[in-house]
């Protein structure tokens, strides 16, 4: 397989992200630094990053984590900065995060080391729906609703059709659910700020078949076997397929 799949599939990183890892200088294969995309491995390479062994482990961890405000989505932060690899539990496998969810952000994150989900689930090609629920300040006009519901033009993309359902509304602020498929940065929130309605919170509650539901903030499980099965067959339908059965594991969190 390609060697930023291999990447992905150890749970290193994205596969997107494993490329700039490769480009960088930051892995080696049988002790020869590779610095170009193209190179090609098998599980019997020996592949380090930054000098630390990487290897495809046999076993899939599939979980879902409420990330709360004021926590970066990922594994090292230069700043100092809480992240959510401070909230797994210890003695879980390496995972890594599914897409990301801004630091002012809170909700659904999925973490795992299946790097062909993970590709699935981020690629904008593949257009995995994604649902927040956002207060924003000011009442929704008619327009407004319609105009999410086309997709709005933005300074540097014009974001897809929403689907939008008004859960609460008064005078200075509403209460909204609204569905995406893409997933650029900041998007939800420059979308209904160009309305005129800027966010005061939002928390994503569904990411593809998985729902937030009951789990807490800060608070991690692993998913179900009917969870799994949806992704997988979101894998099968989207990308490539799975080489093994999930092996499923006991909540966690």
């Amino acid at each position: 397989m390609r060697l930023q799949r291999f990447l992905s599939q150890a749970g290193v990183a994205s596969r997107r992200t494993a490329e700039q890892l490769i480009l960088s200088g930051r892995v080696s294969v049988n002790g020869q630094r590779i610095d170009k995309l193209g190179s090609s491995v098998s599980e019997a390479d020996l592949v380090r990053m930054d000098g630390k062994q990487v290897k495809i482990s046999p076993d899939r961890v599939y979980l879902a984590l409420n990330k709360p405000t004021g926590v970066v989505t990922t594994l090292r932060d230069p700043q100092g900065r809480r992240t959510v690899a401070d909230l797994v539990p210890k003695g879980v496998m390496r995972v890594v995060p599914v897409g990301r969810l801004d630091y002012d952000t809170s909700g659904l994150l999925l973490l795992t080391n299946d790097g062909d989900l993970a590709h699935v689930l981020t690629h904008p090609r593949y257009g995995v729906e994604k649902t927040y629920r956002a207060v924003v300040a000011g009442r929704l006009a008619p327009s407004d609703i319609v105009r999410l519901q086309e997709g709005i033009k933005l300074e540097d993309f014009r974001a897809g059709p929403a689907k939008l359902r008004v859960v609460a509304a008064k005078a200075d602020r509403s209460v909204i659910d609204i569905s995406i498929h893409e997933g650029r940065k900041r998007q939800v929130r420059r979308m209904l700020e160009a309305l005129g309605h800027p966010v005061r919170t939002l928390e994503r509650r569904k990411f593809g078949p998985v729902s937030l539901g009951s789990l807490g903030p800060g608070r991690v499980r692993s998913l179900t076997p009917k969870e799994i099965a949806a992704l997988r067959a979101l894998v099968t339908k989207c990308g490539p397929q799975w080489s093994s059965s999930p092996r499923f594991r006991k909540n966690i969190g």
